[in-house]
């Protein structure tokens, strides 16, 4: 299951788009058409069989967009409220992404969001990448994890 677990990511990122946002047009795409320059990227840290983190990379303008539509505000820049809106969505496709792994005896608790301002130079056992494409915007989720010993 870790090999493949690109899939459950992707699946619980489109379910929460369809259910927070009523966004039905969630694909994939490569890694390559996404532009990690300007983003908001929120991580959730990961213990138990699994460890490392995921970090959830909102375009800026997929941030806004995001954001307006849950909150029902039109909101022009990355602010504490923009911040903490997105770290729960993230929070949220986490919690999703963990509990499908759970049905596969994959037991793991997430940690609370925070901004990741750096990446890290560690490798890790399961280094992926997923770029989601919908009509507000782009995020790419990228996921850390080792096998715990």
């Amino acid at each position: 299951m870790i090999e493949n677990i690109q899939n459950p990511f992707f699946e619980a990122t489109k379910n929460v788009f369809n259910l927070m946002l009523d966004l039905q047009d969630v694909s994939e795409t490569s890694a390559e058409n996404f532009d990690h320059n300007k983003c908001l990227n929120i991580c959730i840290g990961v213990t138990g069989d699994l460890t490392g983190k995921v970090v959830y990379k909102f375009d800026d303008k997929t941030s806004l967009n995001v954001v307006n539509i849950i909150s029902g505000m039109e909101i022009d820049s990355i602010d504490d409220f923009v911040t903490s809106a997105i770290s729960e969505i993230a929070n949220i496709i986490s919690g999703n992404v963990f509990s499908m792994l759970a049905e596969t005896n994959i037991i793991c608790d997430i940690l609370p969001p925070y901004v990741a301002t750096a990446e890290d130079d560690k490798e890790y056992h399961v280094d992926k990448d997923i770029c989601i494409v919908t009509s507000v915007g782009n995020v790419c989720l990228s996921i850390k994890l080792d096998k715990s010993k």
